[in-house]
């Protein structure tokens, strides 16, 4: 089962997926990616192998370069390193892949979509992020019939982890008495 979270920048996606993952408890392969700051300011972001603990830049203000996302340059060679290791590595051991964020940075490096492509036709549940921009990458995924597309907003979000756990199976849930 491939589903995707989507929602405004900061409405709490990495949140609803972070309770998910509280409650589960199963071999977790792929990435995640958190806001990078300095005194208050978002000025890039990072990658994260869930498995490993591997970490690097994905985008920074400060990454110079042809491959740019708004005032963010994005670092390809992070992306293949952490991100598209990752992804192989849950590939072959993990039993729910974590992809969180797909978005418009990917559009600068063709071996992170394939992987991707990869782990959405493959026999595991994925969990993840999709950013609301349009690109073709981005709605090619969207438009896949075996990707569930869940819109969270504030009104939802609180309600999102206890669905998912249940699409994702009851036999990982984890019981308020025994976590």
């Amino acid at each position: 089962m491939n589903i995707l979270l989507t929602g405004k920048p900061g409405v709490g996606k990495t949140t609803v997926i972070g309770k998910v993952l509280s409650r589960l408890t199963r071999r977790l392969g792929g990435f995640t990616t958190q806001e990078i700051r300095q005194e208050g300011c978002r000025v890039g972001f990072s990658i994260r192998a869930v498995d490993t603990g591997q970490e690097g830049i994905l985008a920074h203000v400060n990454i110079s370069g042809p491959y740019r996302v708004a005032k963010y340059g994005v670092n390809v060679e992070d992306m293949e390193k952490v991100g598209v290791s990752a992804l192989r590595r849950a590939l072959k051991s993990g039993d729910l892949i974590i992809m969180d964020e797909i978005g418009r940075m990917e559009n600068y490096c063709p071996s992170f979509q394939r992987a991707v492509l990869e782990v959405l036709d493959a026999p595991k549940d994925v969990l993840g992020t999709l950013q609301m921009k349009s690109t073709p990458f981005l709605n090619q995924i969207r438009e896949r019939p075996d990707v569930a597309v869940r819109l969270v907003t504030f009104r939802n979000r609180d309600a999102l982890p206890a669905e998912l756990i249940e699409l994702l199976g009851r036999r990982d849930y984890r019981s308020e008495k025994n976590p």
